[in-house]
């Protein structure tokens, strides 16, 4: 069906959940999307724009819906109800000018008509109505009381309307009144209904039962527009990468350590300099403090025109007095132009640590060393090579030498008194512990260590040292997840081999959320018989998605589990080793980066760009990770190509690659010289 380019669609995601536990029903998973996520791609199809009303959580729908949609909290407070609700969407759409109309549908009705926009929007224009419904007939009904007998009858969908932005003033005078109730409301209105066969498209799931009952049907298409071909279809990398950024938060805990134990932790509060850095203007050169008005100007041309206090007569040097006050300097001849000097009564020697304490006056100036203070009266700095010529108590110094105010670092240049050194969520490096200590700080606040549960799963693993059976291979997964959680300064907790069988699996998966952070698993998220960490994970907490529309990596399950008040989110990786460091790579260390509360832009992959050295076999629809060697090419520009045999269970690819190639969703076959994406492994993996 076509879109109505006039209609902004508007989702209902405000609600309390009460039926539900109080969860927010809009975010709970139902297949491979949230329940949100199925009625945006069924309406989004529809209508011009779209926008989700929601109060609670709106950074997971923001990450759901992507940057072109906007998510809105209701402008009354307090959870008011679907009317509050399409209050702020009119208001909303008067403010935006999206449109003459608003479509509204609930979060938690995943399977709407592929077509409902369209119809509302003609039977509304047909009847002149101010307000299109849409209605089923109910068959099968129970027998509702004064009921004389049972049987089909029409039933009003209120919540799936199309109205007119014009209809805002009315609302707002019925909100006004203290009325809720969107049936009262219509019946004030001139209102056309429209009536639709399957009356499952417009059935709303409630409950936690009813989400469970219902799973199975996510996967019927509204249409191959709306749905991508099914609900199965793998979720693309970069909403699946937004999805876990909107989710994860920082560890609240916070611990003060001495600095040389803060290295690669992450800052909790701003650190505000306490001093001056510099604490003084100091000389950034060793060689002569002087004072800028005594340097011979340079006029227009070239030629050094006569300052106060210098004759102008070429031939003549000296100085007259122990004021400084000098007379005529050389004329020296270069470059077939004349250059003026004058020469300045050296008065003293400043060293760093050890002012010079007296004054320049006119016509004198002071030995100074790198980091010495400017003594007073100076504000310039001739380095001792620039020196015309150089005597036991002179100097000589060229017109042109240097501009007055060179080479003066001033105090607070690098940081200002009360300015922030740093600032809160910086990982910290070595340069960054050399600069608080320039502060004169031995002690910093950061965020406690985030502690992560990792395990393998699968019987046909074998931990080192012991003999290795037919069919078995050696953990090697486990090894490669301690030593990338340790290089970025997590707390392991190794919980080893999980055989692969449902009751084992979940208690080790109970024992890390009351230990754990977060929870890494290898192996079991697939859809194989054996792969029981995804229903284990949707039993005890939630799964927001397990497959991706990527290579290699396609089954990784993110979401959280539950033990009691404990919890912890879960990242259900491969089990083929290459595909455990590429989910790694991209989305767990991310998201954990996150948890032990680093910036956004620190959290963010370095992606850089090379030039490819050979051809690259790609198909559009999936982002692939190429293993491959960046060097530099014969013109010195990056020039990248792959280790060769790119299976994700070659672990030895990975430790002769030093980059991983990036080849976009949509991004089809590579000719050599083609630039692609790269993201470095150097401190990363």
């Amino acid at each position: 069906m076509a879109a109505v380019n006039t209609i902004t669609g508007w989702i209902l995601a405000g609600g309390r959940g009460t039926r539900m536990g109080r969860v927010d029903k809009g975010l709970q998973p139902l297949g491979t999307r949230t329940m949100a996520g199925h009625v945006l791609a069924r309406l989004a199809p529809q209508v011009g724009a779209v926008a989700i009303n929601a109060n609670r959580n709106l950074a997971q729908y923001q990450a759901i819906a992507g940057p072109d949609v906007e998510v809105v909290a209701d402008d009354l407070q307090g959870h008011e109800g679907p009317l509050a609700g399409l209050q702020t969407g009119l208001r909303h759409c008067a403010s935006h000018a999206t449109g003459e109309f608003v479509l509204t549908a609930p979060c938690d009705s995943p399977f709407l008509p592929s077509d409902l926009a369209e119809r509302l929007h003609a039977a509304l224009l047909a009847e002149g109505a101010d307000v299109a419904l849409a209605v089923t007939v109910e068959t099968g009904a129970q027998e509702a009381e004064g009921d004389t007998e049972a049987g089909p009858r029409r039933q009003r969908h209120p919540v799936f309307s199309l109205l007119r932005t014009n209809l805002l003033p009315q609302l707002d005078a019925y909100l006004a009144t203290g009325a809720r109730r969107m049936e009262g409301w219509y019946q004030t209105l001139r209102v056309a209904e429209v009536l639709f066969d399957d009356a499952a498209a417009f059935r709303n799931i409630n409950t936690l039962d009813e989400l469970q009952r219902h799973a199975a049907d996510a996967a019927r298409p509204a249409t191959a527009a709306a749905a991508g071909g099914g609900d199965d279809d793998p979720l693309p990398v970069a909403q699946a990468a937004r999805l876990i950024a909107a989710r994860v938060t920082p560890v609240a805990d916070t611990e003060t350590v001495a600095l040389r134990a803060a290295l690669d932790r992450v800052l909790a509060a701003d650190i505000v300099s306490p001093i001056n850095v510099p604490a003084y203007d100091n000389s950034a050169m060793d060689g002569y403090a002087l004072r800028g008005a005594d340097l011979p100007p340079v006029q227009a041309g070239g030629h050094a025109a006569p300052s106060a206090g210098t004759t102008g007569t070429a031939g003549t040097t000296g100085t007259t007095g122990t004021t400084g006050s000098h007379t005529a300097a050389d004329t020296i001849a270069g470059s077939g132009a004349a250059h003026q000097t004058v020469t300045l009564t050296v008065v003293g020697t400043a060293y760093a640590g050890r002012a010079w304490t007296g004054t320049v006056a006119p016509g004198q100036c002071v030995r100074i060393m790198t980091g010495a203070a400017m003594p007073a009266g100076c504000d310039s700095v001739l380095p001792q090579e620039l020196a015309a010529a150089i005597v036991s108590d002179s100097v000589t110094i060229a017109a042109g030498s240097i501009a007055p105010g060179a080479n003066r670092r001033f105090a607070g240049e690098d940081l200002a008194l009360g300015g922030v050194a740093l600032a809160a969520g910086k990982l910290l490096r070595p340069a960054d512990l050399g600069l608080v200590a320039s502060l004169g700080i031995d002690q910093v606040t950061v965020r406690r260590r985030l502690r992560v549960a990792f395990f393998s799963t699968g019987d046909e693993l074998r931990a080192l040292g012991q003999p290795l059976d037919d069919g078995c291979v050696y953990d090697s997964n486990r090894y490669t997840l301690f030593g990338m959680l340790t290089r970025l300064g997590c707390e392991v907790i190794d919980l080893g081999i999980v055989r692969d069988d449902p009751a084992p699996l979940e208690a080790a998966l109970r024992t890390a959320c009351r230990d754990a952070d977060a929870i890494l698993t290898s192996g079991g998220v697939s859809e194989g018989a054996a792969d029981h960490t995804r229903a284990i994970m949707a039993r005890l907490g939630d799964v927001a998605f397990w497959k991706l529309a990527m290579r290699p990596g396609r089954p990784l399950a993110f979401g959280t589990v539950r033990d009691g008040d404990a919890s912890a989110w879960l990242f259900g990786l491969p089990g083929n080793p290459v595909a455990v460091m590429v989910s790694f790579y991209l989305f767990a260390r991310p998201a954990l980066l996150r948890m032990m509360g680093t910036t956004e832009a620190a959290a963010r992959l370095p992606l850089l760009r090379a030039r490819a050295a050979t051809a690259m076999r790609k198909r559009p629809g999936r982002t692939e990770y190429q293993r491959g060697i960046v060097t530099a090419g014969p013109d010195g520009a990056p020039q990248v190509r792959l280790t060769g045999a790119q299976g994700s269970g070659i672990l030895s690819s990975m430790t002769a690659a030093n980059c991983i190639v990036v080849l976009g969703h949509d991004q089809g076959q590579v000719a050599a010289g083609d630039m692609v994406d790269i993201l470095p492994f150097e401190g990363l993996i």
